[in-house]
């Protein structure tokens, strides 16, 4: 199942500070935040507690790195085309942000 990156805050950092972290270490880019895209809340159940989670996801500029998945929450990452994307993500609210990314890139163009 295919998703975007994604972690948690550490003490001391922004969410968009732990997403180019996140990034760096679930993929091996190196980026910078340039939008918002937007907040997903959801539940999961782990070693019999449910919990609650808020992800804050973000458009970022690849700057460097190798793509990489190294990291041991990884199976496989991918460069995908963007107009394929929406089709390999798991999540209907991960789709619903990324239809965001078209209009976004245009208005920093």
């Amino acid at each position: 199942m295919w998703s975007l990156p994604k972690g948690h805050v550490e003490d001391g950092e922004t969410p968009e500070v732990a997403a180019v972290r996140e990034i760096a270490e679930e993929t091996g880019i190196a980026g910078r935040v340039v939008a918002p895209l937007g907040t997903i809340d959801f539940w999961f159940v782990a070693e019999g507690r449910r919990i609650h989670k808020t992800v804050h996801h973000y458009l970022l500029l690849a700057e460097g790195g190798e793509l990489s998945d190294d990291d041991i929450e990884v199976v496989e990452v991918a460069w995908v085309p963007l107009e394929e994307l929406a089709q390999r993500l798991a999540y209907d609210d991960e789709r619903k942000l990324v239809d965001q990314v078209p209009g976004l890139l245009a208005d920093i163009a």
